[in-house]
């Protein structure tokens, strides 16, 4: 509630700059109207996994991926397509350290959960950053987002159990089959986790063999509901 007053005071002083054109937005949002209407919205996609799929395909249809093999986790929660003005949006968050733009990608997250229907989680586990990997970024951009997601829907956080092994390359830059080599055992549990119900917090999901991972351990250890969160998801 103190930090909701905060940001209230924040914007009537200086009221909302729109982060992707730069104009004021006219609220308390670093989001302009005109904007807010182009936003790509991930409205047709996996039911699993919510890859994108072509609008031939019927709504709530299974991806190919997905046909073949099940994921480890229950469904993926990804409310936008990443391309256009949100690549951008999400690279000054993830390499430029700004903060404003991960805030605003937290709070369209949580407009897009605002389903009463919906069956929120018990828990938040943020995507863990190698030791090394963190010391070099300067901070842990699905931590910063479960921070504010945490905040604005009060679920509890736990960043401690879950573990990087090792310092992997990125995923990025490697061919399919040495993504799947080289994320795999790069996770471990320091603690068991026993709540029912968690989600995996992320920023982008492109191939999905991360959170993935994760969930095959969160499984393992006994976790029967495992949902994944995320910002965008790649077409």
């Amino acid at each position: 509630m103190v930090n909701n007053w905060i940001e209230y005071i924040q914007f009537k002083l200086l009221p909302g700059c729109c982060l992707l054109c730069g104009k004021s937005s006219g609220k308390q949002q670093d989001l302009c109207p005109a904007c807010r209407s182009r936003l790509p919205v991930n409205d047709h996609h996996c039911r699993s996994c919510a890859q994108p799929l072509p609008s031939s395909i019927p709504q709530g249809s299974l991806c190919g991926r997905c046909q073949k093999k099940s994921p480890s986790f229950d469904h993926c929660f990804a409310p936008f397509r990443y391309q256009d003005e949100l690549t951008s949006l999400h690279h000054n968050f993830k390499f430029h350290h700004k903060l404003a733009a991960g805030r605003l990608m937290a709070e369209l997250m949580c407009e897009r959960l605002a389903v009463p229907s919906r069956n929120l989680p018990q828990l938040l586990i943020p995507v863990p950053l190698h030791s090394r990997r963190l010391r070099e970024r300067g901070f842990n951009q699905a931590q910063e987002l479960t921070r504010i997601l945490s905040a604005r829907l009060s679920i509890p956080v736990n960043s401690h159990s879950l573990y990087r092994t090792r310092d992997t390359s990125a995923q990025s830059g490697l061919p399919k089959k040495e993504r799947q080599k080289n994320i795999r055992k790069a996770f471990a549990l320091a603690a068991k986790i026993d709540t029912p119900h968690v989600a995996i917090i992320d920023d982008v999901m492109t191939t999905g063999l991360t959170v993935n991972e994760i969930a095959k351990i969160l499984r393992a250890s006994g976790i029967s509901e495992i949902e994944i969160w995320v910002f965008a998801r790649t077409p």
